[in-house]
């Protein structure tokens, strides 16, 4: 029974070592320029990380040294491999400037890490991340390389790459609330889920480059049309009553 409970202890921690491994084994593939390897491996790293805090809550093995496990985890799979694999795919043309935009991002998810560590703990809405997650930001990148692998060489092309990263970056340190799943994943809601995910997977396998980066891009852009059409909706005037009119007698 002691082992048992061990193992279960130890399961989520081990889901986070996946996690950090497929940062690493991302950083060497696209070091060595084979991206259709690197930007997958980023992809399996979100699953994992999507895993292993889930198990822990399920499990009730949540811990601080998991939390910042977690956190070192993902700054390398979700910070720096993406950086090094949009360098790779488009980045170089731009030689210091390249640099600069690489380490924009990998500094936006650091600070959005480290905030998301800081206000886990008190926030009040589960339904809601403050500032696009880590993960999502990765998937960005991550997908757009697997989506066509051959990149850019040339320094109109590197702007593209340029964009792609900047954008996830300045949306990870924005105070735009996007959507969390972790909400909808209750006992009650279970069926529900495993049928959404079981759709999902489905469409993936119909062409995996294709579906994965609709699905990065469509996550992105449904929060920032939904902070804006809130935004637009506080700033819209009510319309005004009519006057009313003296009754005749």
């Amino acid at each position: 029974m002691v082992r048992v409970r061990r193992g279960v202890y130890i399961l989520p921690s081990l889901l986070t070592l996946g996690n950090l491994f497929c940062g690493y084994a991302s950083i060497l593939y696209a070091m060595r320029g084979n991206l259709e390897i690197a930007a997958p491996l980023i992809g399996i790293a979100i699953v994992l990380d999507m895993l292993d805090g889930r198990i822990a809550r399920l499990t009730g093995t949540t811990s601080a040294f998991g939390l910042e496990f977690d956190s070192l985890a993902d700054i390398i799979s979700f910070g720096i491999a993406p950086a090094i694999l949009m360098f790779q795919w488009g980045l170089q043309p731009l030689n210091r400037l390249g640099w600069a935009v690489g380490f924009i991002y990998v500094t936006a998810a650091a600070m959005r890490l480290a905030r998301f560590n800081i206000q886990s703990a008190s926030a009040l809405d589960k339904r809601f991340f403050v500032g696009l997650p880590s993960p999502a930001a990765a998937a960005i990148p991550a997908s757009t390389a697997y989506f066509y692998p051959p990149g850019f060489a040339d320094r109109p092309g590197a702007f593209i790459a340029a964009v792609v990263m900047v954008v996830p970056a300045l949306l990870m340190v924005s105070t735009i609330r996007f959507r969390s799943f972790k909400a909808d994943m209750r006992v009650s809601r279970s069926y529900k889920v495993l049928a959404l995910l079981a759709i999902v997977i489905a469409v993936v396998q119909w062409h995996p480059p294709t579906v994965l980066l609709v699905l990065a891009y469509a996550y992105l852009t449904w929060g920032v049309s939904s902070w804006a059409w809130t935004r637009l909706r506080r700033r819209s005037p009510e319309p005004r009553s009519a006057p009313e009119t003296p009754a005749a007698e």
